[in-house]
């Protein structure tokens, strides 16, 4: 069982496909706001969320997921 994701509750900008996976450079589907770091950002691919996921929410990051726009985007290619 994987930790709850936290949505943001301040209105943030929809990732585009310009976003890039901080860890490996494919298309970013996930933005965690860090709060101990003065609110830097991390974007992740849905594969590298799911590796720090649990960790981040830990640490009180805010998640803005996009991870269903996945599947809408395979099926409009």
């Amino acid at each position: 069982m994987t930790a709850p994701t936290l949505e943001a509750s301040a209105p943030t900008a929809a990732l585009t496909r310009r976003d890039r996976c901080d860890r490996c450079g494919a298309q970013a589907y996930v933005r965690a706001t860090i709060p101990a770091t003065d609110g830097l950002d991390l974007l992740f691919c849905g594969h590298h969320f799911r590796a720090f996921e649990a960790g981040l929410v830990g640490s009180g990051a805010t998640i803005h997921d996009e991870r269903h726009r996945i599947d809408q985007e395979s099926a409009s290619d």
